[in-house]
């Protein structure tokens, strides 16, 4: 009866130290998963205000109104960069949204 006591408190004082690192792996793994091949776009000239601030990066209700707003008052976009001409919308933005916009 000891042998098996013995054994059983060695074996988990084995495994025990390792479940932290396993619990860890599975919280990350799919994380990871869902994002990859996702590919996210959104036409500017198109989109409502609702759509652009959900699928634009850094964009929020405000910003995204203020796009609809400069596109019907000057047309339609025919660069990514003319989004820089919206207020409160600069390079940086632009640069990290460039994979998202279409035109």
């Amino acid at each position: 009866m000891q042998i098996k006591t013995k054994i059983v408190t060695l074996f988990l004082s084995l495994c025990l130290p390792t479940l932290p690192l396993l619990a860890n792996a599975e919280e990350t793994a799919p994380a990871a998963q869902v994002e990859e091949g996702i590919v996210i776009t959104v036409n500017i000239n198109t989109a409502s205000a609702e759509e652009l601030a959900t699928l634009l990066k850094g964009i929020g209700l405000k910003k995204a109104q203020a796009i609809v707003d400069y596109r019907e008052a000057n047309g339609p976009f025919t660069q990514i960069d003319d989004l820089t001409n919206v207020k409160g919308i600069g390079e940086a933005t632009v640069r990290n949204n460039a994979a998202r916009i279409l035109l």
